[in-house]
């Protein structure tokens, strides 16, 4: 019971002493860069508006209803991002061709930045759209995790491939019974890598899809 105390105890601490220093940081960058209030608003201010003013329920309410809005973005784009990277990661592994072509076009859209690429997108899914949110998320989510399942795909033990293939299976039989349940942990990996990436580029989404919801 004491080490669970402790542990416990330790996690507060560290939580607060991460919360001091995150405020600490925050007012400085708004006093060093004497950032207009218009456009960087300090703790105090933020504080006031969210518990202390009169109208602070509603306040709350609003904004809790925008990151929602947001967390729901974030989820649609890492269920594409996350799903694309499973199906194209798994063709890469079935398929040397196809990993020649696959691999160079996702290289060229990570290098390219989203600026760039958002009304590219907007003019083919709509201003706006599930589908666009869905895209420009998905694409910040998709390469991390591409290149983080294929090599958990590929770490596959030769021995394990060679009893499937002994026994008359498959490469798609091998992919099955061996390189995905092999390749799990690069998988959760992959998933705790692209969860920030999904929310990020949920923001992006927002801002540069034309939807103009969520924070």
């Amino acid at each position: 019971m004491r080490y669970v105390l402790t542990g416990v105890g330790r996690a507060l601490f560290n939580a607060v002493v991460t919360v001091g220093i995150v405020l600490l940081v925050w007012v400085a960058f708004l006093s060093l860069l004497d950032v207009n209030e218009f456009v960087g608003k300090g703790p105090s201010v933020v504080w006031e508006y969210l518990v202390t003013d009169e109208d602070a329920g509603e306040h709350l309410s609003e904004v809790m209803a925008l990151v929602r809005t947001t967390l729901g973005d974030a989820a649609i784009g890492f269920v594409a991002g996350m799903g694309a990277a499973l199906v194209l990661a798994s063709t890469i592994v079935l398929s040397k061709p196809a990993e020649n072509t696959i691999m160079p076009v996702a290289m060229l859209m990570r290098s390219v930045p989203l600026i760039a690429m958002a009304p590219v997108i907007r003019l083919i899914f709509g201003s706006g759209t599930l589908a666009t949110t869905a895209v420009i998320a998905g694409i910040v989510v998709l390469f991390p995790a591409l290149v983080s399942i294929v090599f958990g795909l590929r770490s596959t033990s030769p021995q394990m491939r060679d009893v499937i293939s002994v026994y008359g299976g498959s490469s798609f039989t091998a992919l099955r019974k061996v390189d995905l349940p092999s390749a799990m942990p690069a998988f959760f990996a992959a998933v705790r890598i692209s969860v920030p990436g999904a929310i990020t580029g949920a923001l992006i989404a927002e801002w540069l899809g034309g939807s103009g919801d969520g924070v």
